[in-house]
């Protein structure tokens, strides 16, 4: 349990690092997953409006 809390807590410091000293590149990759979550959604919507009709 104490590796897990520990984990997290670096990888927590690590995106806080990240913003501070790349934002341009912390909002592009947080664009890009966005992105990603929007492109999946519609295929997925694509794949149920095939199915059902």
């Amino acid at each position: 349990m104490q590796v897990k809390k520990v984990i997290t807590y670096v990888a927590v410091a690590f995106v806080i690092f990240y913003l501070f000293t790349r934002p341009a590149e912390a909002a592009a990759a947080v664009n890009g997953v966005f992105d990603g979550i929007v492109q999946g959604a519609n295929q997925l919507a694509v794949f149920f409006s095939s199915v059902l009709t």
